[in-house]
């Protein structure tokens, strides 16, 4: 990051910079596993050609370019995601085609750079006035889009960055250009969220996995899942934070990712809160083709199912992840039903209600995360139920230290609302204090290093 941030303001042009975050990001992709390196150039280049084609075609050439680029992209993304799912599902494992299926590795990011490559290419043909910005030299052009899939601070977790946001700031930068506070606020942030609490919170929801689960106390399994759903977020949110304050300090600018989901009043809102570089993907780009809401009220509902479901399927490659969207998109299908017949204004005093109920049923749904066999699933809701609720003090042991580290992420959303109720000024002059207290937790109280749940995605 060092040698890359240095070099690159030294840069006298545009392409010498360009070409610097290219290198030092195929650098970055290739450290996991180098041999997929190939895989990226490769989906980089169907997309130039693609665009290429499309910018050089009319009328139902350009439908047919655009046609072949997505299935292309979804043709990798399957292959290398879903082929092992497929194997166990339909091969048994010990046939050659079964063995060889569930031998495809996964790379790394694939579901974030396919999407961005999907992005160009339905951007590209839709003529959105902003695409125009690629450049016409066929230089420029590889360049440029090479630079937008790979670039590295988002590469392999997100956010997911849309072609007409990211490709008009191709510009030079410049180092007196940069927003300092913005991005040490957003990389103390990150760091704080991922290395303090996700990583001493996994080390507790450890446990969470079978057999070790079904010895534990009534009050230690909902802890555990509690922790777990505050690990997530933090793991989730931690990771974009860093994304956001390196890409500024490369001078670009990426959207927020998650804007604090746990005070959401409606499954909705919840959506709009969390992840929002992949609902808005969703919705853009799949849900508003579908038609939307914009046909009957039961195609609403259809439409609601097969685009939860999908972006369920997007995060990993086991049908409990198709179960997880489903459970969101029913969620979301009768709440519109419930708001379509009735019309019920839900009154302010139950507002506290609604935030509890939909934050439960989230956190429940996050066990399909947490145990991609379906049956563990099941099997940890009924020791839920069954289990003696309470068997001695190291159960308050574990409930302590998990809700000494999920108390960070509820004090960061009751801040959401102070903020809208007390004077603003309070807090800004109290930032300063507050960063230095993060930073120091980072220094002093990181947990063991751990990968980013996102990257099994």
């Amino acid at each position: 990051m060092l040698i890359t941030f240095v070099i690159y303001y030294l840069a006298g042009n545009l392409r010498l910079q360009k070409l610097i975050l290219i290198a030092s990001s195929f650098v970055f992709y290739a450290w996991h596993y180098p041999k997929l390196l190939a895989l990226l150039c490769f989906s980089i280049l169907i997309n130039i050609i693609t665009v290429k084609l499309i910018k050089n075609s009319e009328g139902q050439r350009r439908f047919t370019y655009s046609t072949l680029g997505v299935v292309a992209n979804l043709l990798i993304l399957a292959f290398f995601k879903y082929s092992p799912l497929i194997g166990k599902t339909f091969f048994f494992e010990d046939s050659s085609i079964g063995s060889f299926l569930v031998s495809i590795p996964l790379p790394i990011g694939i579901s974030f750079f396919t999407f961005q490559g999907l992005s160009l290419v339905i951007d590209t043909f839709r003529n959105d006035s902003k695409t125009d910005n690629l450049p016409e030299s066929n230089t420029s052009l590889v360049e440029s889009i090479t630079m937008y899939i790979a670039f590295f601070p988002q590469l392999i977790a997100g956010p997911i960055v849309k072609a007409y946001e990211f490709l008009p700031q191709i510009n030079k930068k410049y180092l007196k250009d940069i927003d300092w506070e913005y991005c040490v606020k957003k990389l103390i942030l990150g760091y704080f969220l991922k290395m303090v609490i996700a990583d001493n919170l996994k080390d507790h929801t450890f446990w969470m996995q079978y057999p070790y689960f079904m010895e534990l106390s009534g009050l230690n399994l909902m802890a555990l899942l509690f922790g777990y759903s505050m690990q997530i977020f933090a793991d989730f949110a931690g990771y974009s934070s860093i994304a956001l304050g390196l890409a500024g300090l490369f001078g670009y600018t990426l959207r927020e990712n998650f804007m604090f989901p746990y005070v959401s009043a409606s499954f909705s809102e919840f959506w709009r809160r969390w992840h929002i570089s992949l609902s808005t993907f969703l919705k853009e780009y799949l849900y508003i083709p579908l038609g939307g809401n914009r046909k009957s009220k039961a195609r609403t509902y259809l439409n609601l199912m097969i685009t939860m479901v999908l972006g369920g399927f997007w995060h990993g490659a086991a049908w409990s992840y198709a179960v997880w969207g489903a459970a969101h998109g029913i969620a979301l299908a009768i709440e519109r039903w419930v708001n379509d017949i009735t019309g019920f204004k839900w009154p302010k005093s139950l507002l506290l209600i609604k935030i509890l109920f939909v934050f439960a049923s989230v956190t429940l749904c996050w066990l399909l995360f947490r145990l991609p066999q379906f049956s563990e699933v099941i099997l940890y809701i009924k020791q839920m139920g069954s289990a003696v609720f309470f068997k001695g003090m190291q159960d308050m042991t574990s409930v302590f230290f998990i809700g000494m580290y999920s108390l960070p992420v509820l004090v960061y959303h009751l801040i959401y609302y102070r903020r809208l109720k007390f004077d603003p000024l309070f807090f800004k002059k109290s930032e300063a204090v507050g960063y230095g207290v993060l930073l120091f937790m980072i220094l002093v109280n990181s947990g063991s290093a751990g990968s980013f749940i996102y990257f099994q995605f």
